[in-house]
C-alpha cells in the first residue's frame, strides 16, 4: 500500500463528520448521576466568518468538551446561532445602498425580507467552518 505524500482530509471529513452528527455523538448523554459539564459558545456574528482567533478558541473548547465526555460527564457544548442584529442590518443596508435603494424606501416588511434572505445566505457559513475544523458542538 502506498501512502500519499500529503494528508488530504477532505474525503475523510466528508464521510465521517455527517455520520458523527447523525449518530448523536455530540449530544449530552443524560446518564443518571453523571456530573454536568457545559460550555455556552457565544455566537460569532452572522455577518462574518471565523478567523484564526476563533479557530484557537474553538479548539480549546473542543478539547475541554471531549475530555469531559471521556470522563463520562453529561457534556454539552451549546452553540449559539446569532447575536448580530445591528451588524446584519448594516450589511443589508449597505447592500441596498450599492443597488441604489434604502430601507426607508422599501418599508419595514420588505426590508425584513431582505434581512432574512441575507441571513439564509450567510448564516450557515460559520457553522460549516466549525464542521470543517472538526469541532464537536451540539
Amino acid at each position: 500500500m502506498e501512502l500519499p505524500k500529503s494528508f488530504e482530509p477532505h474525503a475523510i471529513e466528508a464521510k465521517w463528520y455527517p455520520l458523527w452528527e447523525a449518530g448523536g455523538y455530540f449530544k449530552p448523554s443524560w446518564k443518571e448521576g453523571a456530573r454536568a459539564y457545559c460550555i455556552q459558545l457565544p455566537p460569532p456574528n452572522v455577518t462574518g466568518t471565523l478567523h484564526m482567533g476563533h479557530a484557537f478558541q474553538h479548539t480549546l473548547m473542543d478539547v475541554l468538551i471531549r475530555w469531559h465526555r471521556m470522563l463520562g460527564d453529561n457534556t454539552l457544548w451549546q452553540l449559539g446561532t446569532d447575536h448580530a442584529g445591528i451588524a446584519t442590518q448594516i450589511v443589508v443596508e449597505n447592500q441596498l445602498k450599492a443597488e441604489g435603494h434604502s430601507r426607508h424606501e422599501l418599508g419595514r416588511e420588505r426590508f425584513v425580507e431582505h434581512v432574512w434572505k441575507w441571513k439564509q445566505e450567510s448564516g450557515s457559513t460559520i457553522t460549516n467552518q466549525m464542521r470543517r475544523l472538526g469541532t464537536s458542538g451540539d
